[in-house]
């Protein structure tokens, strides 16, 4: 069991250390060699958990699919506030893109024009946004006149720029940004009668579980060590 765990923990690290490489390399430029001395393990380890480069590749869109999953969930249709459900899970998409390296290159894998994936996570989020327009619209929460062709690919832009932006430039932090974004495109995307969601109203910050993370990994060792 405590070997399980183990190399459970190695292949967490693996896929932690891709991440970082691939993003700030780019795919093509990335090494096996640099990914394991990265993980602190060796190439044969390496290989014994991933097959190849592109192996884990799959394994960090895959990570990252499943946390943004996470992160919007199925879309809600009977909703109560739509819009403020919307703005709230595109601050806490663009604060865990800044926060969460795997989700982080998850996304520029995509990107990424060395890498053919079969996963395209912009393009997931641009449908979880459209779809929550749609309830907004149906629930009569959507101004009239507001155009889809227009909207959709505005706030999946807003959250895919400002995540990207604010990571090395003194704006404050991703979700601060967006916020900034909301204030503008709120008031065009209510209906008459609808408030705009107080900041004091939002929901607490969804962090992702630390299930994967090296001290996780090192308790339930431990924990088993004892048993």
């Amino acid at each position: 069991m405590v070997q399980q765990y183990r190399a459970q923990c190695t292949r967490q690290e693996l896929i932690h250390s891709a991440a970082e490489v691939f993003h700030s390399a780019g795919y093509a430029n990335s090494s096996i060699h640099t990914i394991s001395s990265r993980a602190a393990v060796s190439n044969g380890a390496l290989h014994f958990h991933f097959r190849s480069k592109r192996a884990l590749g799959e394994a960090i869109e895959a990570a990252a699919a499943q946390k943004l999953l996470y992160l919007t969930g199925p879309v809600p249709l009977r909703h109560p506030d739509p819009l403020r459900h919307l703005v709230d899970t595109s601050e806490a998409l663009a604060r865990e893109i800044m926060n969460d390296v795997v989700l982080r290159a998850g996304f520029s894998l995509g990107d990424d024009a060395s890498w053919q994936g079969g996963v395209d996570l912009w393009e997931q989020w641009h449908d979880w946004v459209h779809l929550m327009l749609t309830v907004a619209r149906d629930q009569g929460a959507l101004a009239p006149d507001v155009d889809f062709e227009d909207a959709v690919p505005a706030i999946t832009a807003a959250v895919a720029g400002f995540a990207t932006l604010s990571r090395n430039r003194p704006w404050g932090s991703s979700s601060r940004v967006v916020s900034g974004f909301w204030r503008l495109m709120l008031p065009r995307l209510l209906g008459n009668g609808t408030p705009q969601p107080a900041a004091a109203d939002r929901a607490a910050p969804m962090v992702w579980p630390a299930e994967n993370s090296q001290e996780s990994c090192l308790e339930l060792e431990e924990a088993c060590c004892v048993a």
